[in-house]
């Protein structure tokens, strides 16, 4: 089966998505993202997004109760809504789901992120966590079924408390319980770009042991995803594909091998 992971960029070309994924044999499910929707929602609203950096150099968005339900609306709500419309209407049975549902994705809320202010260094508390376990036989019983998950945050903590989680930490929990034999990831770049600003610097392929230098060489939310990169290997994938969302096929180019390939 395939994990498909589609950035919620403003660019991602979510009907040729779809499409693709119409004309795909093997089984999937889909971990969808959403943050332009929640930042123009949150625009609308006058709820403006907050960042942190840890002390090791991790971003993260903050999230009190006003962006869980920002999250509710632009991830599990209008995003995940629309894209299952659209899978219906090229005729897959998608079903949308959040974290939530059926306790599908049970997380443990985190104890604090340390940040630096100033010359000080203090602990921060949200509404965020780590994904730590997933409903398989939930999971399980609508692929066998021939039903298609779309997956979509917020998660469920230790209370029954809707957090907030990061999709890469999700697909990584994911492969754990599933075993996926590959991993899409869709995203508005023509894969892994060894300098940022330059699309034409294109790694095509990447070995998996080689990641751990290159989490170092990076920074911000690009040092989480490499961090997450490192904990699918370590949990059993066999292969990572980041490729570009924007073009007409990004699942059928991505299985085609564009992109950036991880082994």
């Amino acid at each position: 089966m395939y994990i498909i992971k589609v950035g919620g960029g403003s660019q991602i070309n979510l009907a040729g998505v779809v499409a693709d994924l119409a004309q795909l044999k093997e089984p999937y499910l889909v971990v969808l993202g959403a943050n332009a929707v929640r930042d123009d929602l949150g625009a609308k609203l006058g709820l403006e997004k907050t960042e942190l950096t840890s002390v090791s150099g991790y971003t993260s968005v903050y999230s009190d109760e006003d962006a869980i339900d920002l999250i509710m609306m632009a991830y599990a709500g209008l995003r995940n809504r629309r894209f299952v419309e659209l899978c219906q209407r090229h005729n897959i049975d998608a079903v949308g789901l959040s974290g939530l549902d059926g306790r599908l994705i049970q997380g443990e809320r985190n104890r604090g992120i340390r940040v630096r202010e100033g010359r000080k260094t203090l602990i921060k508390r949200d509404l965020s966590g780590k994904p730590r376990s997933v409903n398989g036989a939930l999971l399980e019983m609508l692929l066998t079924q021939g039903y298609r998950p779309v997956l979509s945050i917020p998660i469920i903590d230790e209370q029954g408390y809707a957090i907030n989680s990061e999709n890469d930490d999700i697909v990584s929990i994911l492969q754990k319980t599933l075993q996926a034999d590959r991993i899409v990831q869709l995203i508005e770049a023509p894969g892994f770009l060894d300098d940022p600003d330059d699309p034409g610097s294109v790694v095509n392929l990447i070995s998996a042991n080689e990641l751990k230098d290159r989490e170092e060489q990076v920074k911000g939310r690009m040092k989480r995803k490499m961090l997450a990169l490192r904990r699918l290997f370590d949990g059993g994938a066999k292969e990572v594909i980041i490729a570009d969302g924007r073009t007409e096929h990004p699942v059928r180019d991505a299985l085609a091998g564009k992109g950036t390939i991880i082994q």
